[in-house]
């Protein structure tokens, strides 16, 4: 759902850019024989040649479409390169093209806030450089513009008004406002970016500048390749008068068709003629406003400043006869699934420090000769662990729960790995909540416990991130339905978003008292070949993890507990200091209670 943000009272520069066709180039780069020939990205399927994901703009002239599939482009285009995506497990592996996307993103982020969108799209918020250059060297004073930012397209100037001499006597406006002013300045910088950009990684882009992100993302896709465009404040109502409301980010769904339908309204600018109540009695408040708003070209929206993605995430289509019709077949591309996932954490955990702590599955299924067909298969999420064999095992479970509500507990039972009733058609896991991890966060760091070097690489990928964010390591319940954890014999839980909170401070101080880490002599965590369906019983996982390696509680040196994080502090000092209090929990109420106490030799 859209939100209405009012727009800030000082004026910002905004700019949208978008790369080029960027799969072909990044194939390009590769197979520098392939530029300038009419070239495609295909996916890795083979029938018709595989569907078409990008495509070369000389390649576009001769009527080839991204919505084609590769024989169908030969037929319109004979001499057409196709470039099959990269594969791995079966599926599309893009860390080529995203790798290629951070380089681009390193040298977008020099000038101002930067926010990646895409792969091949970013927002940049370059209100200080452009306030910094006018104050400075503004463009007034400059008695020479680069080559590149004469070529700028400004909406307002027309066709004949087009010409180097014309832009460079806007862009250089001695008695200009000043959010033209700045909009000059602007320009004047992305037009730099984009050519350190076309030096330094061989891609070209195409940008759009104006006041706010809504208007720059429209400007960044009239004029391509390798151009860009400025919106004054002046063409803005010019501009929506004429744009299909289709052609409106979020109106492209079931609010677009409402407009079109309901109010009859075919461009954005036909919604001038609404009053804000009448579109609030309509759609709502909130939506009301929003659309009032970008009638107007008003958009509150910042950038985020965002180099990292949100979240990471993977998936996979079966249409048609390809869909998954038994629990073996699903849990084979969940597995891939997250083999896939497991690498990117791991890799961002690597590079840039960070933890995910949500993990979530997505899913598309059918069922057969019902009249509740329409169904939405449900989203399941539950607490991240780290480890290829641990996100397997929980987006197992988190599969088996959605499918018993899609289906019923019963009829799941009752069908086993065989049915003809069920077929999925997508599945998607992601990892989201990512968060940066302060130095010194993994409580492993502050107990000596050998060289972790000692473990090798593929063993260490597959464990699980020993860290204080995640100190519940036995609690493989979380991600289990609530009918699931009661059959198990676990405590029954309130359903949430998460299906399982993390433990509080008081539950994992009560662990510490039972509870042992079994960590290889090496130094590693000990990874065991698990079977995800059929894990061992928890109790026997602790006196397993007993008989290796222990610490004790009084061997903690104080003295580090101050450099821990703060939320780490709390916990660790609740095992040194237990708060005093009355036995009077009930069975239930916490989850040590369901285990048995181990007893330190």
């Amino acid at each position: 759902m859209p939100i209405a943000r009012p727009e800030p009272q000082d004026a910002r520069v905004i700019a949208h850019i978008d790369m080029d066709c960027f799969y072909v180039q990044v194939e390009q780069r590769k197979r520098p024989e392939l530029r300038g020939l009419p070239s495609a990205v295909v996916q890795y399927n083979s029938w018709k040649g595989g569907g078409l994901i990008a495509v070369s703009y000389e390649a576009r002239k001769f009527g080839v479409k991204r919505s084609m599939r590769g024989d169908d482009a030969k037929k319109v285009c004979p001499n057409i390169q196709l470039i099959q995506v990269p594969v791995a497990r079966g599926k599309a592996d893009l860390n080529l093209y995203r790798n290629a996307g951070s380089e681009v993103v390193s040298i977008l982020s020099r000038k101002g806030r930067c926010e990646r969108a895409s792969i091949d799209e970013v927002y940049l918020d370059l209100t200080d450089a452009a306030e910094s250059m006018l104050s400075e060297n503004p463009p007034e004073i400059l008695e020479v513009l680069d080559e590149e930012v004469l070529k700028s397209h400004i909406l307002g100037l027309t066709e004949d008004q087009s010409d180097k001499e014309t832009v460079k006597e806007w862009l250089c406006r001695s008695d200009a406002d000043h959010q033209d002013k700045l909009l000059a300045c602007g320009a004047i910088i992305v037009a730099e970016l984009r050519m350190d950009v076309l030096k330094e990684t061989m891609f070209t882009c195409s940008a759009g500048i104006a006041h706010n992100k809504m208007l720059a993302k429209l400007a960044s896709a009239m004029h391509k390749p390798a151009q860009q465009t400025v919106v004054p404040s002046s063409s803005v109502q010019d501009l929506l008068a004429s744009l299909p409301v289709k052609k409106m980010k979020q109106l492209g769904g079931k609010l677009g068709s409402s407009l079109q339908s309901d109010l009859g309204v075919t461009t954005v600018g036909d919604l001038l003629q609404f009053s804000e109540g009448k579109l609030q009695d309509r759609y709502g408040v909130n939506t009301g406003t929003w659309l009032w708003n970008i009638a107007r070209g008003i958009s509150g929206d910042e950038v985020e400043g965002r180099l990292l993605p949100k979240s990471h995430g993977c998936g996979k289509t079966f249409p048609g006869p390809k869909a998954l019709k038994t629990i073996a077949s699903v849990e084979h591309w969940l597995n891939e699934l997250s083999e896939e996932l497991n690498e990117r954490l791991q890799s961002d955990l690597d590079q840039n420090k960070r933890v995910a702590h949500t993990l979530t599955l997505h899913a598309r299924a059918y069922k057969c000769n019902d009249l509740e067909s329409d169904k939405k298969f449900p989203s399941k999420s539950c607490p991240l662990r780290y480890g290829t064999a641990k996100i397997q095992e929980d987006t197992l479970r988190l599969f088996d729960s959605a499918l018993r509500e899609f289906l019923g507990s019963s009829r799941v039972e009752s069908q086993g790995n065989h049915n003809r009733t069920w077929g999925v058609t997508s599945l998607s896991i992601s990892a989201s909540k990512i968060l940066a991890t302060p130095a010194g966060t993994s409580i492993l760091k502050f107990f000596h416990v050998g060289n972790p070097s000692c473990s090798s690489s593929k063993q260490e990928s597959d464990e699980f991130l020993w860290d204080s964010v995640s100190l519940s390591i036995l609690g493989s319940e979380g991600c289990l339905g609530q009918n699931q954890v009661e059959q198990q014999g676990g405590p029954p839980h309130q359903e949430e978003d998460t299906m399982n909170p993390a433990p509080s401070a008081e539950q994992v101080a009560q662990r510490s008292e039972t509870w042992e880490y079994k960590i290889e002599e090496q130094g590693g965590p000990l990874h065991q070949e698990e079977d995800t369906m059929n894990p061992a019983p928890i109790t026997e996982q602790v006196v397993q993890r007993s008989e290796t390696w222990e610490y004790k509680i009084e061997d903690i040196d104080p003295s580090v507990i101050d450099e821990l994080p703060p939320e780490i502090q709390q916990e660790v000092r609740g095992w040194i200091r237990p708060h005093k209090r009355a036995n009077t929990a009930k069975r239930g109420s916490s989850i040590a209670h369901y285990f048995s106490p181990i007893k330190r030799s």
